[in-house]
C-alpha cells in the first residue's frame, strides 16, 4: 500500500489522537492538535482516501474517524517508532523483577506479574519448551507404599516432578535400583528422543519382579513426557475491567471467559510461535482485531516476544490490552522485560 507523505502523517496523528483520548479524531482537531501547513477540507479529502483504503472507519455515533484493524497494521508496521525507556522505568522494572527466585516457575511468574503491572494491561507467558531439553537426573522417591514422587533435572535448569502410583509391594531398596537404573541409561537424551521403549530398555535387569518393574517404569515415562507439557501463566486479568475499551459488560465477559481457559490461549500462543519461526521478523508477533482468531479478543491486539532459557529451549511473554494502546511503549515495555528474563535465566543454565 502506496501513502504519500502527508496522508502517512494523517493516519499517524489520527492514531496517536485515537489512542490518548479514546474520542473519534476530526480534521479539525488535528489542524489544532498538528502541525498541518494545510486547510481542514484538505486533510478531509485525505481522510476520506484513508477511510476509502478501509485504514479508517466512521463510528456511527460521531462524525470523526477512528482507526480500522488494517490502519493499525499499517501503523505498526510502517509508521511507529519504537520508544526507548528511560533509565528510571528500565530501573523500575530490574527493581521489580526478583533476582532471589530460584525456580524457573517462579521467575516466569514474577516477569508476567510485572510486565502486567507496567503496562496496565493483560500479560502472559509460555513455560519453555522443553522437549531439545535432556535429562540430567532422575530420582525415584518412595512416599508411602503404593506412591512414590519422581524429580527430574533438566538441561535448562528446571526442576520437574510427579506423585505417581506403584506396585504396593516394592521396597525403598527396588525404588532406588529402578530409579539408578533409568538415571544412568538415559542421563543427556533429549525428551523428544525419550519413549517408552527406551524407558523400558533403561530398566532391564533390575532385579525386579517384571510386572511390578513394568508399572514402574510406565509411571516413569509419563512424568518424563508430562515435563514437557506446555504451561501458560497470566497475570493482570483484572485491569481489563478498569479499561473503557471493555465497559461493555458483554465484551469484558466475553474476553474474560476466553482467558479463563488457558489451554485454548496456550494452544494459540503455540501456533503464534509456529508462524514466527516461518516468518523473517523474529522480535515480536502482533496480532490485532480481527487478525486474532481467539473468540472474544476482536477488540483487542496480542503481542508476544520470544525468552531463551538456552540457545535451544525458548518460551514467549508479552500481553493483551485494547488495539488502543500505546504500541511503541508496551513493545518497548515486553522487550526490556524480555531481555531481563533472558539475563535472569542465565544462573539456571
Amino acid at each position: 500500500m502506496q501513502l504519500d507523505n502527508r496522508k502517512k502523517e494523517v493516519l499517524h496523528a489520527i492514531v496517536d489522537d485515537y489512542v490518548s483520548t479514546n474520542e473519534p479524531v476530526g480534521s479539525k482537531s488535528l489542524i489544532e492538535r498538528h502541525n498541518f501547513q494545510v486547510s481542514s477540507a484538505t486533510l478531509r479529502n485525505d481522510m476520506a482516501e484513508l477511510e476509502h483504503l478501509g485504514l479508517i472507519e466512521k463510528p456511527h455515533t460521531s462524525a470523526g474517524r477512528i482507526p480500522s484493524d488494517k490502519g493499525y497494521r499499517e501503523y505498526v508496521n510502517s509508521l511507529m517508532t519504537i520508544e526507548e525507556l528511560s533509565p528510571k522505568e528500565q530501573l523500575e522494572i530490574e527493581k521489580r523483577i526478583d533476582s532471589s527466585v530460584d525456580e524457573v516457575t517462579d521467575l516466569i511468574k514474577n516477569a508476567t506479574h510485572t510486565l502486567s503491572e507496567t503496562t496496565g494491561f493483560v500479560s502472559l507467558a509460555m513455560s519453555p519448551r522443553l522437549k531439545k531439553s535432556f535429562l540430567k537426573q532422575l530420582k525415584i522417591l518412595m512416599i508411602e507404599p503404593g506412591k512414590a514422587l519422581v524429580v527430574m533435572v533438566l538441561s535448562a535448569g528446571v526442576v520437574k516432578d510427579k506423585v505417581v502410583r506403584i506396585p504396593n509391594f516394592l521396597s525403598d531398596e527396588q525404588i532406588m535400583k529402578i530409579s539408578g537404573a533409568i538415571e544412568k541409561n538415559l542421563t543427556g537424551k533429549p525428551l523428544d528422543e525419550i519413549t517408552l521403549v527406551t524407558v523400558e530398555t533403561a530398566g532391564k535387569g533390575t532385579e525386579v519382579p517384571e510386572p511390578l518393574l513394568k508399572q514402574v517404569l510406565y509411571e516413569a515415562y509419563a512424568a518424563i513426557k508430562q515435563a514437557d507439557e506446555l504451561n501458560i501463566y497470566l497475570d493482570g486479568e483484572h485491569r481489563i475491567l478498569e479499561l473503557p475499551d471493555f465497559n461493555s459488560l458483554g465484551r469484558a465477559r466475553d474476553l474474560l471467559g476466553t482467558l479463563s481457559d488457558s489451554g485454548m490461549v496456550a494452544g494459540y500462543v503455540n501456533e503464534m510461535e509456529n508462524a514466527r519461526e516461518h516468518s523473517t521478523d523474529d522480535s515480536f508477533m502482533i496480532r490485532i482485531g480481527q487478525e486474532i482468531t481467539l473468540e472474544g479478543l476482536d477488540d483487542c491486539s496480542f503481542i508476544t516476544a520470544t525468552y531463551n532459557l538456552t540457545d535451544s529451549v525458548s518460551g514467549n511473554i508479552g500481553v493483551i490490552g485494547p488495539k488502543r494502546m500505546l504500541y511503541s511503549k508496551v513493545i518497548s515495555q515486553i522487550d526490556f522485560v524480555k531481555k531481563k528474563l533472558n539475563k535472569e535465566m542465565q544462573r539456571f543454565t
